[in-house]
């Protein structure tokens, strides 16, 4: 992530905001980080010059993101682990009749409105990602940085994932991992690692964690409406 993280006192604030506007930006989270180091260094200068003008000053924000998660390594990481474990994808219609005929668990990682909604019979619901609940300085600065996007329901990672999971599913039991879209670890011209998505995340997190028969949906729920295969609603 790109961060101002020191200046020295006699920085102008004109050569500030040319760090700030030089770096590019991929997420609405790091955007949230440099702003709010900018900011904290921009107010902290005059302190520093009155007190001593040689001083160089190193900032670290309050809102600095914590440490990456296992969720939040690279695509290409998780992908070759997948591999590696024979994770494999199974089509909506084949989940379905594992489902019935050998007793695999369907464990859908939607948020749990979606899944409230509509999900597969039978399905397990753990949310991988929830709304953003706490307000710390770091979770302020992620709402403002959605919200400047015009996202007003940023998510965070579910910390209680594995947890949750371990309440509900035995690590030996034969597991379909769900969400929307599905993704792919399938090779394309266009994306020749595949593409990453919530099911995905899930069960690389599931097979770090133990689970030793684990699967994944591919096409996601969407392709299990799309074979109008049997559904459920709690609504």
């Amino acid at each position: 992530m790109a961060a101002l993280t020191s200046v020295s006192a006699g920085t102008t604030s004109a050569s500030l905001q040319h760090r700030f506007h030089s770096v590019t930006y991929s997420t609405p989270i790091e955007l949230a980080s440099v702003t709010c180091s900018l900011a904290t260094t921009v107010k902290r200068r005059s302190f520093s010059l009155r007190h001593n003008p040689s001083t160089t000053l190193r900032i670290r924000c309050a809102a600095t993101k914590p440490a990456k998660s296992p969720a939040e390594e690279d695509w290409s990481t998780k992908r070759a682990y997948l591999l590696e474990k024979r994770v494999r994808s199974v089509e909506a219609k084949e989940a379905f009749r594992l489902q019935k005929e050998n007793n695999f668990v369907i464990l859908d990682v939607r948020p749990e409105a979606e899944f409230k909604e509509a999900h597969p019979e039978g399905a397990i619901n753990v949310q991988i990602y929830r709304l953003i609940k706490e307000w710390t300085a770091w979770d302020i600065a992620r709402r403002a940085a959605f919200a400047f996007f015009g996202i007003f329901s940023g998510t965070e990672e579910n910390p209680e994932f594995l947890q949750l999971v371990e309440s509900k599913i035995n690590k030996d039991a034969k597991i379909i991992v769900a969400c929307s879209s599905g993704g792919t670890m399938k090779p394309t011209q266009n994306l020749p690692e595949g593409q990453q998505s919530r099911s995905l995340i899930a069960a690389y997190l599931l097979v770090l964690n133990g689970y030793t028969n684990v699967f994944h949906l591919e096409g996601g729920i969407y392709n299990w409406y799309k074979e109008e295969l049997p559904t459920a609603s709690e609504e």
